[in-house]
């Protein structure tokens, strides 16, 4: 094997691990800050304007009591309306044959697992309605709750004794026909990317039969506990394990599932792309590519929180996760100026109707990865400006707690307000269920 083959593999090795998304991401803001970004002009003195309006969201929300404020996670939208994860678990609880801690734990990854990746945007028109409780949901919140309905209706499983559960049977058998019938979707209530969530669901199941080192002979998204438990160390009572062994089985485990994209050494690096603003500075093959890794990272902040409350476990090195870079985060960037898209930059033939100022790109669009790769690094200067303005700490305020109350949630209520109709982003993204 050659050097240079063996230096295109550890590139392409670390291009999958979660630093690496800070520091390319941080080469594209550099850049920016020299005016050399190709799509967007940035606006620093804006980022105070962002951190403003976030506080006034999170004072608005949560008052003082910051530290009550929940990570982000896909906890919350399974919640959305009215609790479900608590009343799931008591259910459990109070079975006839109760299961213990660790298979709660088991069953809620599962459940939060397959519910991230039916989280790509459903786009402006889809409506979930909840029977039992009366109540209609959209975006997230509708994706969230109509997973958990799901999942409660053994819709994953393959053993009918066993609904509570995600297996590799169950999964094999899932169709976009029948997942566009549990989500609801028809003519009359469409939504975006149906066909890439189906897909997404059938490798999941090929991986879990495929990695058994991280899914056990099972075959279970669960199984990834035990996995981590060779992994972590105990002190005490404390069980302590580190983030990039749940970053490391996520990213081997579900890569599979992923549909082809850029392939580097022999390796498909899932969502990473090439950004033509770091090209001129680029001395080595590979420089060019800017991992996001973005459902990978909303998975990972998902299954953090269940594994810590159910079994108290404690996870170490969560500094290294990043802000997501996808279109609520980002937007709120554009919506307040600390982006802007330069006059001409993106072609007529990306805007739907010469009345609209929002052009649609797909995700592989050069103009997207720079604005994306943007967004990771803004989070992270809007969370530190935002614990100044509060006089917190960064162990007092998280950066997951930032994205829950202020940027992410913040992105969907400033579009709101600039485009009522829709509550879409500044930009539009081409979903195909797979990346946001």
């Amino acid at each position: 094997m050659s050097s240079s083959t063996k230096d295109l593999q550890k590139t392409a090795a670390y291009l999958r691990t979660l630093p690496a998304i800070r520091e390319r991401c941080g080469r594209v803001h550099v850049l920016a800050t020299q005016g050399k970004l190709e799509y967007f002009d940035y606006d620093p003195e804006k980022e105070a304007d962002v951190a403003a309006f976030c506080v006034d969201i999170m004072k608005r929300d949560f008052g003082t009591s910051f530290a009550s404020i929940p990570p982000h996670g896909r906890w919350r939208h399974l919640d959305a309306g009215r609790p479900r994860v608590e009343p799931l678990i008591a259910k459990w609880k109070a079975s006839a044959n109760p299961p213990d801690t660790k298979e709660i734990c088991k069953r809620l990854i599962d459940l939060f697992l397959v519910s991230v990746l039916l989280d790509a945007g459903a786009g402006n028109s889809w409506k979930y309605y909840e029977e039992s409780s009366g109540q209609t949901f959209t975006r997230s919140e509708g994706l969230g709750v109509a997973s958990i309905n799901m999942f409660e209706k053994g819709f994953f499983s393959g053993d009918r004794a066993n609904p509570y559960q995600v297996d590799a049977d169950g999964l094999a058998r899932i169709t976009p026909e029948r997942t566009a019938a549990a989500m609801q979707v028809s003519a009359s209530n469409p939504m975006v990317g149906i066909d890439g969530r189906s897909a997404l669901l059938q490798n999941l199941s090929a991986a879990l039969r495929g990695r058994p080192t991280f899914f056990g002979s099972s075959m279970r998204p669960g199984n990834l506990l035990d996995y981590l438990d060779s992994e972590s160390t105990l002190s005490g009572s404390t069980r302590t394990v580190h983030i990039f062994s749940l970053w490391t089985a996520l990213i081997e485990g579900l890569a599979p599932i992923w549909p082809a994209r850029l392939t580097f050494a022999g390796v498909p690096l899932g969502d990473v792309w090439p950004c033509g603003t770091l090209k001129p500075s680029a001395s080595a093959e590979g420089d060019e590519l800017v991992p996001f890794h973005k459902l990978t990272g909303w998975t990972t902040y998902s299954l953090v929180e269940p594994i810590e409350k159910v079994l108290q476990w404690r996870f170490e090195g969560l500094e290294h996760m990043t802000g997501l870079p996808e279109y609520r985060n980002g937007g709120l960037l554009v919506d307040l100026g600390v982006l802007k898209l330069r006059p001409g930059a993106i072609p007529a033939s990306f805007y739907p109707d010469s009345s609209s100022d929002i052009p649609k790109l797909p995700p592989s669009h050069p103009a997207v990865v720079e604005w994306r790769a943007m967004t990771v690094i803004e989070l992270d200067r809007i969370a530190n400006l935002i614990r100044e303005q509060l006089g917190l700490g960064a162990q007092e305020l998280t950066l997951a707690q930032v994205l829950e109350s202020a940027t992410w949630k913040g992105g969907r209520e400033i579009a709101k307000q600039k485009r009522p109709a829709t509550g879409g982003p500044p930009i539009d993204i081409e979903s195909d269920g797979t990346v946001f």
